[in-house]
C-alpha cells in the first residue's frame, strides 16, 4: 500500500499587540541602518518609478491624472518591497545580503510573480474607477487644460467635491484590500513553499485576527507614504526601505514559525 502524502498545514496566525508593531518598527530601522545601500537602492527605484509616471502623464497632456496615478502607485509598493524582506531575512540569519541572493529570491519563486500580478491588477482597476468617476460626475468627454484647471474644478464645484469624496473613499477601500492581501503574503512566499492563494488567505487571516494593530499599522503606512511622496517622491527613498523591513519583522511576529502547533481550542462546557 502506498504511503499517503503528508497533510500540509496552513500557517498559524498569532495574536499581536500595538507593542509588537512598535518593536517591529524599531527592528526595521535597525535593518535599514545595517544595510543602507540596499534600502536606498529599492527606495530610489520606487521613487524614480513614481517620478516617471507623473512626468509621462504631464508630457502626454493629461497632467490632471498625476494625482490619482501617484496615489494608486503606492498599491504596487508591497511587490517592490519584496527584496527588502529578503534583506531582513538574511540579516536575521546573521548572513550578508548580496545582489545575487536578492535576484535568486525574486526569480525562483513563481508565486511572487502571481502576487505582483494581483497588485498591478488592482492598480489598473483603481485607474479605471477614477476614469469612470470622472465620466459620471465631471462629464464623459471632460478635458482639462492643466492640472491647475483640474484642481480648481475639484475644489470649487459640487461635482468636483463629490468626486474627491467618493474617490478617496474608494481608494481607501482598495488600499485596505491590497494591505490585507499582501502584508503577510509576500514575506510568507519568500520563506515557504506555498501557493499565492494560501499566502493571501493567511494574510487576510492575520489582519482579521489582529484588526487593531494591523489596521493601525496600515494607517501609519498610508500617512508616511503620503508625506514621503509630497516632495516629488523623494521621501520614499528612505521611507520605503524602513516600511519594508518593518513589514518583515511584523510578519515574523504574526505568523508562527513553520511546525509550531496552533493554539489549543477550548473544550466545550459540560452539558452543551
Amino acid at each position: 500500500m502506498m504511503d499517503s502524502m503528508p497533510e500540509r498545514r496552513d500557517p498559524v496566525v498569532r495574536r499581536i499587540g500595538v507593542a509588537d508593531v512598535a518593536e517591529a518598527f524599531g527592528q526595521g530601522l535597525r535593518d535599514f541602518q545595517a544595510a543602507p545601500l540596499y534600502g536606498l537602492m529599492f527606495g530610489g527605484l520606487f521613487a524614480a518609478g513614481g517620478m516617471l509616471i507623473v512626468l509621462s502623464v504631464i508630457a502626454l497632456g493629461v497632467g490632471y491624472l498625476a494625482y490619482p496615478l501617484a496615489a494608486g502607485f503606492a498599491l504596487i509598493g508591497p511587490f517592490v518591497a519584496a527584496g527588502l524582506y529578503q534583506i531582513s531575512r538574511r540579516l536575521e540569519a546573521g548572513q550578508t545580503p548580496s545582489l545575487r541572493d536578492l535576484w535568486a529570491a525574486m526569480t525562483q519563486r513563481s508565486e511572487l510573480g502571481w502576487m505582483a500580478f494581483v497588485t498591478v491588477f488592482i492598480f489598473i482597476l483603481w485607474m479605471y474607477q477614477v476614469r469612470l468617476l470622472m465620466a459620471l460626475l465631471l462629464g464623459i468627454n471632460v478635458r482639462f487644460s492643466s492640472a491647475q484647471d483640474f484642481i480648481g474644478t475639484l475644489l470649487t464645484t459640487n461635482e468636483g467635491l463629490l468626486f474627491l469624496a467618493i474617490g478617496h473613499l474608494d481608494g481607501a477601500v482598495l488600499a485596505l484590500i491590497v494591505f490585507s492581501l499582501t502584508v503577510v503574503s509576500f514575506p510568507l512566499l519568500l520563506e515557504r513553499d506555498l501557493d499565492c492563494v494560501t499566502a493571501m488567505i493567511t494574510s487576510v487571516r492575520a489582519v482579521a485576527t489582529n484588526p487593531g494593530p494591523m489596521i493601525g499599522w496600515a494607517a501609519v503606512v498610508v500617512v508616511l507614504l503620503i508625506i514621503s511622496a509630497t516632495p516629488f517622491f523623494l521621501g520614499l527613498i528612505v521611507t520605503l526601505p524602513v516600511l519594508g523591513h518593518t513589514t518583515w519583522h511584523l510578519y515574523r511576529r504574526v505568523v508562527a514559525p513553520e511546525g509550531e502547533p496552533a493554539a489549543p481550542v477550548a473544550a466545550p462546557a459540560a452539558g452543551l
